[in-house]
């Protein structure tokens, strides 16, 4: 299952940094994850200044 960002978000823009295949970009509120392009690694979550980024 991919992971979500939740609106705890910042928009800091290290999980798109950190992912190896580009599937997360900047959506109206924060920054999204695309379901179909994430690879489960988890590099964005371990990324992430707020804990903001889960499995879903």
């Amino acid at each position: 299952m991919a992971y979500v960002i939740s609106d705890a978000c910042i928009s800091c823009g290290a999980c798109a940094d950190s992912c190896p295949v580009g599937a997360i970009s900047q959506g109206d509120a924060h920054y999204e994850i695309n379901a179909g392009s994430c690879l489960d690694c988890g590099s964005c979550a371990d990324t992430c200044p707020m804990s903001a980024i889960s499995q879903g």
